[in-house]
């Protein structure tokens, strides 16, 4: 059984569900409150690369994912039993049931991310279950397959449908009509069956996350961001202080971006960059073993005790850190076309990003920032574990984070649309930060 651990503590591994053996591949977060299973009627679920994106996206919210084959190989050749939603509902219960079974899954809340036949599986399976289910998502699914058992679903339940899918779309709305759960129909504009249109299945994994982030969150746990954007005006807000004081605010590109953006109006001050890049372990690059930040002189931050552990043969942070400075100049190529870097001597240098995990990048940064003598750095960011924002305060003059929460999973899990920024968002908010620039004033001028 192949085992993994990638980013904050996270472990994936191959699994197989008995009694049939069903293939799978489930991946735990650190500190995950639940896991959602999915269902694929047709073909390999587990192989789907649109299932694995929106997985990918659901554990950036915290949550853990469980992707398994509801038939067997040669089952799946049978086009009769892609559309045995009992055969199939009876192979999630059987998955729900082995994850009640193991240790680290056993008190972890459940849910279902539904696509095609699999959508009414996941129906029928919460409805006929021995397990409570939290929450549902169904992908272009067939949910009026569930038949007479939609009533008797008491899971909360999102159905997600492309815009240009008509004939899905008015099967999801009679179905919607027949369930007696709190419900949702979203339709995403301009998709078809397959959210293979630029931007669509981005939209699916917005909206999965801000479903299941809602409703399979721990008691008493509140998503505290709708937006990047609304995190920025709220950090803009504690941070008005330093207005006078000559800033310059400085993202983590891409997430923290937007927020940077909000923050740098709001100073009116400009907006440039810090392009941080982690160096990975050997065969597990998510295990970062050193980071480079870019800058005037190359800053290079190493975790000696992961080195040691894992017995790097000598030069290999020299030789990789040398591949990630071409990305980093690549990159500022990229997003600012030739602008130049903003000083920050004797300024307040305001570092900012969307939250804070494990700290390993923003230590790298903060100490890069602190090298080019800013007369105060200060790190900025809406949300962070209270141990990680304790460590920070070593590295900067002052820290200011709107919540540190004691639980805390993954950043994605306190923001309702923590969906990816692109290339493009940021080469536009930084064009749209320099035109506000202050202008230095014409020689004689006072």
């Amino acid at each position: 059984m192949a085992v993994l651990t990638t980013r904050r503590g996270e472990t994936e591994r191959d699994v197989q569900i008995p009694p049939v053996g069903l293939e799978g591949r489930l991946a735990l977060p650190e500190g995950t409150p639940a896991v959602v299973a999915f269902a694929h009627g047709s073909g390999s679920s587990r192989l789907s690369p649109r299932n694995q994106r929106v997985a990918e996206a659901l554990r950036e919210h915290g949550l853990g994912t469980l992707l398994f084959d509801l038939l067997t190989d040669e089952e799946a050749t049978d086009r009769g039993k892609v559309f045995d939603i009992p055969l199939l509902a009876e192979r999630l219960i059987l998955a729900t049931r082995w994850l009640g079974e193991r240790e680290e899954t056993r008190d972890l809340r459940v849910g279902y991310f539904g696509a095609s036949t699999g959508a009414a599986a996941a129906l029928v399976a919460a409805a006929r279950g021995e397990r409570e289910i939290g929450a549902i998502v169904s992908r272009g699914g067939r949910p009026d397959l569930a038949g007479s058992v939609l009533p008797q679903v008491r899971a909360p339940t999102l159905l997600v449908v492309g815009g240009q899918d008509p004939s899905v779309l008015e099967l999801n709305r009679a179905a919607l009509a027949e369930l007696r759960c709190e419900k949702e129909l979203a339709v995403v504009p301009g998709a078809t069956h397959l959210f293979e249109e630029p931007g669509a299945l981005e939209e699916v994994m917005a909206l999965a996350g801000r479903w299941f982030s809602e409703h399979l969150a721990p008691e008493g746990t509140e998503l505290i961001f709708r937006d990047r954007e609304q995190a920025g005006r709220r950090l803009a807000e504690a941070l008005v202080r330093f207005k006078g004081s000559d800033p310059v605010v400085l993202a983590l590109p891409r997430g923290g971006v937007p927020v940077a953006f909000e923050i740098a109006r709001s100073l009116e001050a400009p907006l440039d960059l810090v392009l941080v890049r982690k160096i990975g372990a050997p065969f597990q690059p998510e295990l970062a073993v050193a980071a480079v930040v870019d800058g005037e002189k190359m800053e290079i931050t190493v975790n000696e005790d992961l080195v040691e552990a894992l017995r790097l043969p000598e030069g290999y942070i020299r030789e990789q850190a040398a591949r990630q400075v071409e990305e980093i100049e690549r990159r500022r190529g990229l997003y600012l076309r030739g602008r130049d870097r903003v000083g920050v001597e004797g300024k307040t240098a305001v570092i900012v990003d969307d939250g804070i995990a494990t700290g390993a990048s923003m230590r790298a940064a903060l100490r890069a920032v602190r090298r080019r003598k800013p007369a105060r750095l200060v790190l900025a960011v809406p949300v962070a574990p209270p141990d990680t924002v304790a460590a920070l305060r070593r590295e900067a003059d002052e820290v200011v984070c709107l919540s540190t929460p004691s639980y805390f999973g993954a950043i994605g899990q306190f923001y309702a649309d923590f969906r990816q920024v692109g290339d493009d968002e940021v080469r536009e908010l930084l064009e749209r930060a320099a035109g506000w620039r202050p202008k230095p004033a014409a020689p004689g001028v006072a």
